[in-house]
């Protein structure tokens, strides 16, 4: 489980492509202080695991399903990261809970700067849409954001200058992809709510 909050701009030092994955290298003396094999480490907020440790540096599997599924399949060499290392229990709940569990990618559309933020618009594929909401969470490769506007198709976040020097967001240009993962609570609550109404009520003979 990760919180959105990223430790660390790193940067994919080499991609070796395979029949069907692909194996990442990925700079990150911070990430990779204390780690070892079998770790996780979210790479724009896809969570991987750690199979190769290096001089500041690891090396992960990448399988094609998470290729597709989300934007690491536009990475290349000399591409920027957001990483950050799992919450310990116990450990500051900064951002929200993040599972590293991509739902899909969204685009870049507009970015308008202001004296002491940026608005961005991004892209929002419909059915992710039920789960965004004004003042609500949002993980955009990684980062934890609060959603300041939500529409069927797009949604708005508001750019404080340290997101902008210490993640990927302060590089994003119209039309490039990025990760999405929705608040994990609103599916939760959408399931149970879903499988409630499946149950009839006491007395029902339907």
């Amino acid at each position: 489980m990760f919180t959105g909050i990223v430790e660390e701009l790193g940067e994919i030092t080499a991609i070796e492509e395979q029949s069907d994955s692909a194996r990442f290298t990925v700079r990150g003396p911070v990430v990779t202080e204390g780690a070892g094999h079998g770790d996780s480490i979210a790479v724009n907020g896809v969570c991987l695991t750690v199979v190769e440790l290096g001089d500041g540096s690891f090396t992960a599997d990448v399988m094609d399903e998470t290729l597709k599924r989300s934007s690491l399949g536009a990475l290349r060499p000399g591409s920027r990261v957001n990483l950050e290392r799992p919450m310990a229990l116990g450990g500051r709940l900064g951002g929200h809970l993040v599972q590293g569990h991509v739902d899909g990618t969204g685009t870049v559309l507009e970015r308008v700067p202001g004296e002491h933020w940026e608005i961005v618009k991004i892209s929002l594929p419909a059915e992710l849409s039920r789960y965004v909401v004004g003042k609500g969470s949002i993980t955009v490769d990684g980062i934890s954001l609060t959603v300041v506007d939500a529409a069927a198709d797009h949604f708005t976040v508001s750019l404080i200058p340290t997101t902008l020097e210490l993640t990927t967001l302060g590089l994003k240009q119209p039309g490039d992809p990025v990760n999405l993962e929705v608040d994990v609570i609103a599916k939760y609550v959408e399931r149970m709510l879903g499988d409630r109404a499946a149950v009839p009520a006491p007395g029902d003979r339907r």
